[in-house]
């Protein structure tokens, strides 16, 4: 009997084939940016991160305005002083002086902003460049970057149901065909978009089970006879910080 690794590389292998029998494969067109001089490379001479510096906590540490509360004797609204740990960039790598300097010297080489869609012409070498380094350091066959992390999680889930449809054998998969997807109640928007979306689709069963109750996911997933079955969860919780 093939292990739950070995079932899904061969679904994926299958729906790949069928893609490329139906012509629908396609490949991120690579476009290739001039190249800089070695004085003006983005990436020369930059310096690694070592640890925590002065810049890791500055822009984390901000003034929130409190229009509830009364205001200053100067007549200003009261402010109240806060750590950010509810956006992306809670490391606050974004003001590392090696990736402020790199995008600096980067957008006075090649510019500002995406050409289009990675699937038309937005998808540079550079891109290239990240996704082959992202893969090698996390060991990982390949790597896709996406824009946000919103966009990661729907295009996942998209891709993920569309495995039933391409595997199935009729135009849409059977209710045996359907992939049974295990989601945390407190999930962020993005997976509830991104199975709302395979749902409507019909190609996956969603269950919800109580937020990081593994005794609930185990009866939901000992009572479900479905086959092809995914547990999908964040890591860290946005709304409740666990």
């Amino acid at each position: 009997m093939a292990s739950g690794a070995e079932m899904w590389e061969d679904l994926v292998v299958r729906a790949l084939a069928r893609l490329d029998k139906n012509d629908y494969l396609r490949h991120f067109p690579n476009i290739c940016l001039p190249k800089a001089s070695p004085s003006e490379e983005p990436l020369a001479d930059l310096e690694t991160f070592d640890g925590p510096g002065p810049w890791d906590r500055t822009l984390l540490e901000v003034e929130v305005e409190n229009p509830a509360a009364a205001a200053t004797p100067e007549g200003g609204p009261t402010r109240r002083k806060m750590i950010i740990f509810s956006g992306n960039d809670y490391l606050n790598l974004s003001s590392h002086p090696a990736v402020r300097k790199a995008a600096a010297k980067a957008s006075l080489i090649y510019g500002m902003g995406p050409r289009a869609s990675s699937m038309i012409s937005g998808h540079t070498d550079y891109h290239r460049l990240l996704e082959d380094t992202l893969a090698e350091m996390t060991k990982k066959e390949a790597c896709a970057i996406t824009p946000t992390g919103f966009a990661a999680n729907t295009a996942f889930l998209s891709a993920l149901g569309s495995i039933a449809t391409l595997t199935a054998a009729a135009k849409r998969p059977a209710k045996h065909e359907r992939i049974a997807i295990f989601s945390d109640a407190l999930n962020h928007a993005s997976i509830i978009d991104g199975l709302r979306l395979v749902e409507r689709h019909q190609e996956a069963e969603v269950f919800v089970y109580r937020h990081n109750d593994m005794k609930h996911l185990d009866e939901l997933l000992s009572n479900c006879p479905a086959e092809r079955k995914v547990v999908y969860t964040d890591s860290l919780f946005s709304m409740e910080g666990d």
